[in-house]
């Protein structure tokens, strides 16, 4: 039985420190967030899924609105946990680089990629099971849903991720727990 996860990486959102779960969307973000219920409403999705964090829900509330859903909240989507201290822009590319060749490498006080990974397969794992053969989207991050991707198939990995927009929208085809096909539905 097929089911459909379309993985929508949260609009553009202003980084500011100190309120990674609060931060909303950017004007822009808004804009764009609009355009992801444009493409999304008429593929029959069943259930809508997000991060818990502001700009992940804002991203989707406008498809909520429209397919008359709730969006349910999972802790285990937020953003991927970089470190205790203040990242500078120097010090992240780098850093990156690092926690893809290593998995288990963190910074200080961070998740690696290997801790992320497994609680994010954990909880979509859980979906793929709960909605078998339904189309679900999920409100998502660019690192977790890397790395979810990622542990069907390790083409998806860093280059992937510096690739990817804000928003963007990945339609995947499972079939039980097997990776079938990625379709990128965003387009700029």
């Amino acid at each position: 039985m097929k089911t459909i996860v379309y993985m929508v990486r949260h609009a553009e959102s202003q980084y500011t420190e100190g309120n990674e779960r609060t931060r909303g969307l950017t004007l822009q973000g808004k804009l764009k967030a609009e355009t992801i219920t444009e493409i999304l409403k008429s593929e029959g999705i069943n259930v809508i899924i997000s991060s818990p964090y502001a700009r992940a829900i804002l991203t989707l509330e406008g498809l909520a609105k429209e397919l008359e859903l709730d969006i349910k909240i999972i802790e285990d989507l937020r953003e991927r946990y970089f470190s205790d201290y203040i990242i500078s822009n120097e010090e992240f590319m780098p850093a990156m680089k690092k926690m893809f060749d290593d998995p288990d490498y963190a910074l200080p006080g961070g998740e690696s990629n290997t801790v992320c990974q497994n609680r994010s397969v954990v909880v979509l794992k859980n979906i793929l099971e709960e909605y078998k053969g339904k189309k679900v989207a999920i409100g998502t991050h660019g690192n977790v849903m890397t790395l979810m991707m990622n542990y069907f198939d390790s083409n998806y990995g860093l280059d992937f991720l510096n690739q990817t927009k804000k928003p963007d929208i990945y339609k995947i085809q499972f079939k039980d727990l097997e990776l079938e096909e990625v379709t990128r539905l965003w387009k700029e």
